[in-house]
């Protein structure tokens, strides 16, 4: 009668090629961000969200804030970084490599972060609310930048290496890179749409960051998710 049909193989997605449709997406999101609050006054979510966190401090949680968020900047995220990508080698000279790897992309993505920074040239928050110091230009968040950056690198070496409990490990490091963002807002010093915009800068990098490893690393063993360390 009819003709039996055959579905064909199903075709692997490589954690790359997802790895850098996100980035994709994040940096056409990013971009249209940056042409919003480009344009002058704040959108109405971002004094919303003012407005909510200072009519919502104490001197505890403004402490615990001011602790969480100097975790987001200075040696904390690189330390991170280095330690989570160490356990990728099995030898000393791996083991530096993977390290150094993994602060490189983390100082690349601020670097380029910066540049964003003063190209966009946002202000801040009024002085009057900040309860903490800051410095620079408001979008994207540095720290908020930064630690999303470490959370991704400290989650990408945890899939990699895949030990017991990784999902645990993942989930810590990501709320701790949502966290740090959120405190900026918190404290009055960024906008929200500054850490959005960090968030979505952070995903982008990381993003480019998997697809270069997929070319450039020996093997592609960075990207797969094998069992076992990437060669480096």
């Amino acid at each position: 009668m009819g003709h039996s049909t055959h579905p064909g193989p199903t075709r692997h997605v490589e954690p790359a090629e997802l790895a850098g449709s996100a980035g994709l997406g994040a940096w056409a999101a990013f971009a249209v961000l940056a042409l919003v609050v480009g344009r002058g006054s704040p959108p109405g979510v971002d004094g919303g969200l003012l407005d909510w966190s200072v009519g919502h401090r104490s001197p505890a949680s403004v402490s615990a804030a001011r602790a969480l968020t100097d975790t987001g900047t200075g040696a904390v995220p690189y330390v991170l970084v280095a330690l989570a990508w160490m356990v990728l080698g099995r030898t000393l000279r791996q083991r530096t490599a993977a390290a150094a790897l993994g602060c490189a992309c983390l100082a690349a993505g601020q670097l380029l972060r910066y540049g964003v920074m003063e190209v966009i040239a946002r202000p801040r928050p009024p002085r009057q609310d900040w309860a903490a110091y800051a410095s620079g230009w408001s979008f994207p968040s540095g720290h908020t930048t930064t630690s999303a950056l470490a959370a991704g690198l400290v989650i990408w070496a945890t899939v990699l290496r895949a030990p017991r409990g990784r999902t645990a490990l993942c989930a810590v490091a990501g709320c701790w890179g949502v966290a740090v963002g959120l405190t900026r807002v918190y404290l009055g010093v960024h906008w929200f749409t500054d850490v959005a915009g960090g968030w979505l800068f952070a995903v982008g990098w990381l993003g480019v960051c998997v697809g270069a490893a997929a070319w450039w690393l020996p093997g592609r063993g960075a990207v797969r998710g094998t069992d076992g360390p990437p060669s480096l």
